[in-house]
């Protein structure tokens, strides 16, 4: 089977970038934006909040190793899906918890696995993970690409994303990289 593409927002994409390269069967990684309504964004405008995009990342991935729906158990896993537009200490409509599907196929899936999230009891809250279709996806400015395993002593991977990740391999050790 070919492989297949995913776009995602838990937040910051840096840290969400970081989760999803660890995984075995994950292709490609980019980090970028969408749902909104601006064209060809630049990280400054979306952090304004006035474009309507996400910080996503794209994942290709090889279903036969990975399948989707692992891809979501981990999305949901790795972030708070209970936070309208906020995740940590980054607040904002760029923050907010999506998935943007490529198809019908991926729609299905990942209503499934949202409401299975949410009726879990594993949150509080209920989850408010926004379902959208992928319009368009921007890459984010090259500077932001593997961002973590290039900066991973910076201050901001060792208190955010570092502990995102002993979460990953806790939890789906088996399928990291």
């Amino acid at each position: 089977m070919a492989s297949e593409t995913t776009t995602l927002a838990g937040g910051c994409f840096w840290c969400t970038e970081a989760v999803f390269q660890r995984l075995r069967g994950v292709q490609k990684v980019v980090s970028g934006y969408t749902g909104g309504s601006v064209t060809d964004p630049t990280y400054g405008e979306v952090c304004s909040g006035l474009t309507g995009h996400a910080e996503a990342v794209q994942v290709t991935f090889d279903p036969a190793v990975i399948p989707y729906e692992t891809l979501l158990r981990v999305f949901f896993e790795t972030h708070d899906p209970t936070t309208l537009n906020q995740q940590g200490y980054d607040v904002g409509t760029q923050y907010r918890s999506a998935i943007y599907y490529a198809d019908e196929s991926q729609r299905e899936t990942a209503e499934h696995v949202r409401r299975e999230v949410d009726e879990s009891g594993a949150y509080k809250s209920p989850v408010v993970t926004e379902l959208a279709p992928l319009t368009e996806f921007y890459p984010a400015e090259e500077y932001h690409q593997d961002y973590y395993n290039q900066n991973e002593g910076q201050p901001y991977c060792q208190v955010i994303i570092s502990p995102k990740l002993r979460k990953l391999y806790k939890a789906f050790g088996e399928l990291t990289a």
